[in-house]
This record gives C-alpha cells, structure tokens and sequence, in this order.
C-alpha cells in the first residue's frame, strides 16, 4: 500500500472541498457509463471502485450467470487502461500469465538470444476469472504481481504498470476439481464481494435488455492518470482516532485466544485477520467517506465495510462447521458484541 506519487506534478495543494469534488466527480463519470450496461448490484459497483480508488484487489464471489464477468469487462472498457481476461483452468501454468522467454536469430549476424515475451499480467487491469480452477503454484504466479507490481522471469525483474487493478472470480458451486485459494493468495485481496441474485424488478430489467438488438456501447471516461491522482488524493482523508480504535478493535477480536476475542470466536473461529485487514478497512474507509460526501471516515464506514474485508480472512475451525456457523454469522456477532469507543478519545 506506497502511496503513488502525482501523476501530473506536485501543484497547489487542494482544499478539503476540492478533494471530495474530485473524487466524487470520478465516481459518477464511471458509474454513469457503468449503470447503461450493469443494472442492479449497486452495492458490488461500489465495493469494485472503492478498491479500485484505494489500489487494492478484489475477489468476488458468486454463481454463475449474476454478470461478475460483465462487470469486470464493462469496467475495463470504459477506463483508458490496457485490460487483459485470464481464464484459469486446470492446466493453466504459471508462465501462461507471467510471460516466458523464446529463443530469437538476429538475421543479420545469425547470433540466438533469448527474448522475453509478456503474458497476459502486463496489463492494468486484469480480470482472473474462475480462480479457483486452477492448482495453487498457478494461483501463486498472482501473488508477486498483486503485492508488490513486478513479476520475476528467468532471473530478471519487471515492473508492472499502474495502476494495476486484479479483479478475481471464483464460483462458490461445482466444487468438484476445484483448488480453494491459499491464505496468503487471499489476504492479498482487499475484498471478498459476494454478488447474490438480482431482485424480481431487476431480472425482469436485465432480461428484456440483454434480449433486445441493441446494446449500450460505453465510453472512455477516465484515464490511468486520474486513477492514480484518485489513489493519492484519497489518503488524504481523516481517520479519527476513535474510528481507527474500532477498526483495530475489530480485528484483534477476530483472532483466538486473543485478550479482545469474544468466546465465540475462541470455540468458532480457526484463525483471525491480520494487520491488512485494519488497513484496509480505514483505506476502504476513506473511500467510502468521499462517495458519501464526508471527509472524515465514521465508524458506519468501518462497519459496512468489515463483511467484504473479513469475510476471507477470518477461517472456521471443526466446531464451527459441525454447528452450522459461517464466517458471515461471526462477523454479525462481532459487531454486536464490539464496543465503539467514545468519540474524545485521545
């Protein structure tokens, strides 16, 4: 999470005022476009640009047919970025998406070379659909790109350009030759968006769109420069202490045995979030603030977001399974049980 610097200088600092003016005119342009093809799933929209505007990663979850795919595409076609699918299968290698190296002739002095030839993770934005299809030394050529913007072939180094934006899809049905993501692939993920059925309103709107002969052709509304200056910009929204308190209050119970945990979480829960978790919610916290028009995040905002940052972070044990408790069920009791802390505090 280093901070990018500007992408068109360090100007004039900008009031409070012209920083949610910023912010929130960005989100509009791309929700304009999106909303002419994606109709429904208000609350997964947002969720996708509060990461995209944070510089964080997203895994979302649900079975097929609920336009995760459209979404991702949609998103990529109206941003000015370079955008590449990846389908992962089972027999999917880890070269596929780094790149490999080829021999090539000069045809002028006849000497071979090696050449290095990019795959598909040089891109902006990358959607990696089905995930959880392919075996983990694959799911793991991800790992590198996603935390640290570069990619290791053949002994040398690349940096990937920014923004780089990972949008994962894993469908929780047909289980059968599927390959669950490991916990380090999972914790690199910001959020985990479930996307559930439409309403009535809704899937009757998509079905006579999707039918019709015309389809809406989307604009470019944004560039990779304001993306970045967005990633920047949004930093600079205030966490009150109080706020940040609960974020890392939340957490801590989170893990077992811990002297914040709550005893549920000490029968039910296996293993709690770390750290990224409470970055990630104030990071998201700051987002969610500007789309709301404040620029201070509030203990609403940490709230909200706690069930797409800890829902795959937060890992079930025995128990748990045999009593038919999910990890959304111990989300649910953690901020029942989670005392906010007063507003004065120091």
């Amino acid at each position: 999470m280093t901070e990018q610097p500007p992408s068109n200088g360090h100007g004039p600092e900008l009031t409070e005022e012209e920083v949610l003016a910023k912010l929130q005119d960005g989100k509009e342009r791309i929700l304009s476009e999106l909303r002419r093809r994606i109709i429904g799933q208000d609350d997964v929209i947002e969720l996708v640009l509060v990461a995209l505007f944070a510089g964080g990663h997203c895994l979302i979850t649900g079975v097929p047919g609920l336009a995760k795919t459209l979404l991702i595409k949609s998103l990529g076609s109206i941003l000015d970025l370079s955008y590449k699918r990846i389908q992962f299968t089972p027999d999917l290698m880890p070269a596929d998406i780094t790149g490999i190296d080829i021999i090539e002739e000069d045809r002028t002095t006849g000497k071979r070379e090696l050449q290095f030839v990019k795959g598909p993770i040089f891109a902006n934005i990358i959607l990696a659909d089905e995930i959880n299809r392919t075996p983990p030394k694959t799911q793991a050529a991800l790992l590198e790109a996603m935390q640290e913007y570069q990619v290791t072939a053949g002994g040398d180094l690349f940096l990937l350009e920014r923004p780089f934006f990972v949008l994962a899809t894993q469908n929780p049905i047909e289980l059968e030759g599927t390959y669950p993501l490991p916990e380090a692939q999972l914790d690199r993920f910001m959020f985990n968006i479930v996307i559930d059925y439409l309403s009535a309103e809704d899937e009757l709107a998509v079905a006579m769109q999707t039918t019709s002969k015309e389809e809406a052709t989307l604009e470019k509304v944004l560039g990779g420069a304001d993306i970045l200056e967005f990633q920047r910009l949004v930093k600079k929204v205030y966490v009150p202490q109080n706020v940040g308190q609960y974020a890392v209050n939340l957490v801590r119970s989170t893990r077992p045995n811990a002297p914040e945990a709550p005893a549920f979480v000490n029968k039910w829960v296996g293993w709690g979030a770390g750290l990224r978790a409470v970055q990630y919610l104030l990071l998201g916290g700051k987002v969610r603030a500007v789309f709301h028009g404040r620029y201070n995040v509030a203990i609403e905002d940490i709230r909200t977001l706690a069930y797409p940052v800890l829902r795959h972070r937060v890992l079930t044990n025995f128990y748990a399974e045999s009593e038919g408790v999910n990890t959304e069920k111990i989300i649910e009791m953690l901020l029942e049980a989670i005392r906010e802390p007063a507003s004065g505090l120091a």
